[in-house]
């Protein structure tokens, strides 16, 4: 084996390493390129560095991700969430089950306006988990609906997985909200339904909640709730998704007009004041720094192994997996389950994804189709123990008798049924591709 593809492999190994004893992700992307890019070729390889981080950063596309993020930080600072939960808990509570139910279809809304599956998960942790855990709802299904809820915004759009696949993998930013709204819809329902069918197998996991509770908010109060908290992010939702998959809007436009929209939704329900303006603005900027930091760092990194012949290398790899496309797409998301379990979602998006992508595009892979495949299995990343940081995020805001072991316990069914949603769009690919191809994306 060639010298070089030998630093390639180290290269790569020593990234997991410095990951796995706590360097920062974006320290040792760059850690781990600078140090063998310069093994291998000196300081003249990063003559082409520059470029590169210019191509990126000056990348018009990306500009909608700090207006996306702004839009969900802004719903999430101004508490939107508190009284569309009571609303939601109001109308469905009467159902077995009704409860964890609407906790899915915030999760869901939270998910398509505020992408942040720490906000949504923290928010729904706090507003319903000591209320369900209260009116009887077995502990793990608690935990287990709220985690899975939460993580619904990495697949339903406006998602920030899609806009950074859209760049890696070269595609519309537009089609892939398109590809990835019926899948994202998909899941809502599986997650649901499962809770629906536990109503019924097992009822006293899931109680109703009582009559003369929901007798207590009159019904003319309920509907003024409704069309005050319930239908301004909805129309927000509509507006800035439609515009980008309508063709109306570029993607960076339509993100101008929901960061724009998201501080008018906040304004309509009283909750807009000038401490929420600046954090929203703070927590943006510490997001988004984060976010830009991680990719310029994998410049260096992507720079270095490709100039090591690890392109090529993965190349003559990957040729032995039986099976052409299928077992490619087949071993490329068993891969990123498994680093799921370890690392995040965006340190997979920049080492596997890009390595993969010359495969793909030689095998005939519909990107798009893979996209939305990737971002369905990224999606599990955030519930695998031990270091899922949904789990994390409830451990922090969950009563005291909820242990870490209910909220492992609880998550894995639902990890179970967003691998089935993943089934379902590998099985039959027009769940993904015949919004795309209606509306002539």
């Amino acid at each position: 084996m060639p010298y070089t593809e030998i630093l390639a492999i180290l290269c790569i190994l020593s990234f997991f390493v410095l990951l796995f004893v706590g360097v920062p992700v974006a320290l040792t992307l760059a850690i781990s390129g600078f140090f063998f890019g310069w093994l291998g070729f000196g300081t003249g390889l990063f003559n082409l560095l520059p470029a590169r981080i210019y191509g990126v950063t000056a990348n018009y596309t990306l500009i909608a991700i700090p207006l996306f993020v702004f839009m969900g930080v802004m719903l999430e600072k101004s508490r939107m969430a508190d009284e569309l939960m009571e609303v939601i808990g109001h109308i469905a509570g009467g159902l077995r089950g009704g409860m964890g139910l609407g906790i899915v279809f915030v999760g869901m809304l939270m998910g398509a306006t505020t992408g942040i599956v720490g906000a949504t998960i923290v928010t729904l942790g706090l507003l319903t988990l000591p209320t369900l855990l209260r009116r009887g709802y077995d502990k793990s299904l608690a935990c287990g609906t709220i985690c899975a809820s939460g993580t619904l915004g990495q697949l339903i759009p406006p998602s920030t997985v899609l806009i950074l696949l859209a760049d890696i993998l070269g595609e519309s930013v537009g089609t892939l909200f398109a590809a990835a709204m019926m899948p994202g819809l998909v899941l809502t329902a599986i997650l649901g339904a499962y809770i629906l069918i536990i109503g019924v197998v097992s009822p006293d996991k899931v109680p109703p909640i009582p009559l003369d509770e929901r007798r207590a908010l009159p019904t003319r109060v309920l509907i003024v709730k409704v069309l005050k908290v319930g239908l301004p992010p909805i129309a927000l939702v509509i507006a800035v998704l439609g515009s980008i998959i309508g063709g109306i809007a570029a993607p960076t436009e339509a993100a101008s007009m929901g960061a724009l929209g998201s501080i008018l939704v906040a304004a309509i329900a009283g909750r807009l004041s000038r401490q929420t303006l600046i954090d929203t603005v703070y927590s943006t900027a510490r997001i988004t720094a984060m976010m830009f930091f991680i990719l310029i760092c994998s410049q260096v990194f992507a720079l270095s192994f490709r100039g090591l012949g690890g392109e090529r290398l993965v190349h003559d790899a990957f040729s032995l997996v039986p099976g052409g496309a299928t077992g490619l797409m087949l071993f490329m998301i068993a891969i990123i389950f498994v680093l799921g379990f370890f690392i995040e979602w965006i340190e997979i998006s920049y080492i596997v994804v890009p390595m993969f992508l010359p495969l793909m595009q030689a095998a005939g892979v519909d990107l798009v189709w893979a996209a939305v495949l990737i971002a369905t299995i990224l999606q599990t990343s955030f519930l695998t123990p031990p270091f899922g940081w949904a789990l994390f995020y409830l451990r922090g805001v969950a009563p005291p008798e909820v242990t870490t072991l209910d909220i492992y316990k609880g998550v894995i069914p639902f990890i179970g049924l967003q691998l089935l949603a993943l089934a379902l769009v590998f099985t039959f690919p027009g769940v993904a591709t015949w919004l795309p191809e209606a509306i002539g994306w």
